[in-house]
């Protein structure tokens, strides 16, 4: 006897794609803002070590001054593009949380009609079991009657 198919199994594979393609893009937001953020700390620590010529004029004071500020902008930049790129990492992995969830659902769903089927196999085997059971008992007890009809 053929099971019948479970009707959301389309809808299952749907949500597992939809799963894999999140936790993809989880993975690749999470690459992007740890790559930032070692962006901003490797521009910190060239600013950190950045120090103003020892003997320059007034002109290359000021120029390394003002290099020195766009330096410090550019890291503040960076910095504040690495905390972006962490949200937006935690976004995607809550989108990736979200399809899990839903994934997980449909999948108890799937589990519970297996188990049902299970089920419903055990009963139908109990019932042909008890029917020939029962059919013996009768045919044996017929055949006692008929045995004692004969010998009284």
């Amino acid at each position: 006897m053929r099971q019948p198919a479970f009707r959301l199994e389309p809808v299952l594979r749907v949500r597992r794609n939809e799963e894999r393609a999140a936790a993809l893009a989880a993975a690749a937001a999470a690459r992007e803002a740890t790559e930032a953020h070692e962006r901003a700390e490797r521009d910190a620590e060239a600013l950190a070590v950045r120090r103003p010529p020892a003997s320059s004029t007034g002109a290359g004071f000021v120029a390394a001054m003002v290099a020195s500020a766009a330096a410090a902008a550019d890291v503040s930049a960076a910095r504040a593009l690495a905390v972006a790129r962490a949200e937006q990492a935690e976004l995607v992995r809550e989108r990736w949380t979200a399809a899990a969830q839903r994934t997980k659902g449909l999948e108890r769903l799937k589990e519970r009609h297996e188990a049902d089927l299970r089920r419903a196999a055990d009963v139908a085997e109990a019932r042909v079991v008890d029917d020939l059971v029962t059919r013996q008992h009768g045919a044996s007890k017929r055949e006692r009657e008929e045995g004692q009809r004969w010998t009284d």
